[in-house]
């Protein structure tokens, strides 16, 4: 026991002295540890009769590298103490496992300085049974799983202590068949990062220019006279980076109203010629605009006549616009209604009257200036 202390005590006091001439930290880092050790099943196994005083008490060195912040590689040596047992020839026996331990390890960084890990690998160990005070002697190895958690805190960039829990699987002597045993270790690790963190550099403090001279706004619209490419711009209009208005398009819909018909007819009356020039003046005012004829029926008669008699409406307004106003057919698309959409509801003469029509919906796209 007394010599395990003084190992631990001699190479922890060494760490200080490894630190590399590095000007950052390297991924490269040195520990070691002390902890107790606990096995399993311990006073179940079938060949013990009495259960001595255990050795808990162990011990590990480890080396590392980080392959990023999170995660790396770990070499280390283990030795987990040792347990005494009496069998049941009344032979004492002293049993204890160590050996080399290569593992992953993971570290997630917390606030202030915290971090937690987790660990997995492999153990390759050496079992070894000091027989009767050391009269009769046997040994065993093999390899054995061991996972491990722990809890961080970093005094320095360099220097680290951990709080750590190891458990062990499989640690049999098969040459004799005489253990079968598990381990759960508890402890502590110091490890020491090799470099220093880099430092910020400090600049000198700039010397300080001359104040130039400030540019003026003459059109107070937020950008300076040197920058604006679009002077005199109006103070409600929102403007860009280089002084200029800007724009967005907007699709609206409008209703250029409606055009009556006679009693089952589809002939434009000719009073009704004046409604329709409106929406061609409005066409052709607005060349990116397009328009929907709508046809619409009284509720007088089959649905099905009256459907096609609502296609028939939509369809002559439609030609004239084509054929008497030369407006572009790509611009026009007619559809019938039938008496599904009534403007008046009501079997009176009056509803009768305003439900034989067509409805122009005219669709554009405009450009507009964004106000602030």
């Amino acid at each position: 026991m007394m010599k395990n202390t003084l190992k631990v005590v001699l190479l922890t006091s060494m760490l200080p002295f490894a630190a590399s001439a590095a000007e950052e930290l390297t991924p490269w880092y040195v520990g070691t540890g002390v902890g107790v050790n606990n096995y399993e099943p311990s006073c179940d196994l079938k060949t013990m009769k009495t259960c001595g005083k255990d050795d808990p008490y162990a011990w590990d060195v480890f080396g590392g590298y980080m392959f990023n912040e999170y995660f790396g590689l770990e070499l280390g040596y283990r030795d987990l103490g040792r347990a005494d047992w009496t069998d049941y020839s009344n032979k004492s026996h002293d049993v204890g496992a160590r050996g080399a331990s290569l593992g992953l390890v993971t570290r997630i960084p917390l606030a202030n300085n915290w971090s937690i890990t987790a660990e997995a690998g492999a153990f390759n160990y050496l079992l070894s049974n000091k027989k009767q005070a050391g009269s009769e002697y046997y040994s065993d190895n093999g390899v054995a799983p061991y996972v491990g958690v722990g809890v961080g805190y970093n005094f320095t960039d360099n220097l680290a202590l951990q709080a750590k829990y190891r458990r062990y699987e499989t640690l049999n002597e098969k040459q004799w068949d005489t253990l079968s045993m598990e381990s759960n270790y508890w402890g502590l690790a110091l490890s020491y990062r090799f470099g220093t963190a880099a430092k910020p550099k400090t600049k000198p403090a700039p010397v300080a220019p001359m104040a130039p001279a400030i540019p003026g706004d003459a059109d107070k619209d937020g950008v300076t006279d040197n920058l604006d490419k679009c002077p005199n711009t109006p103070m409600t209009h929102k403007v860009d980076a280089k002084g200029c208005s800007v724009y967005e398009f907007v699709t609206e819909k409008y209703d250029l109203g409606s055009i009556l018909f006679d009693n089952d007819s589809s002939v434009i009356k000719p009073g009704s010629y004046a409604d329709v020039e409106i929406l061609v003046s409005h066409l052709e005012k607005y060349p990116q605009h397009t328009v929907i004829i709508e046809g619409h029926a009284s509720n007088v008669g089959k649905p099905g006549y009256n459907l096609l008699l609502s296609e028939r409406r939509a369809n002559a307004v439609a030609t004239a616009l084509t054929t008497k106003y030369k407006i572009n057919t790509t611009r026009i698309k007619s559809v019938g209604y039938g008496v599904t959409k009534p403007k008046m509801s009501g079997d009176t003469a009056e509803a009768h009257r305003v439900n034989r029509r067509i409805e122009a919906i005219v669709t554009g796209t405009e450009k507009r200036v964004v106000l602030r």
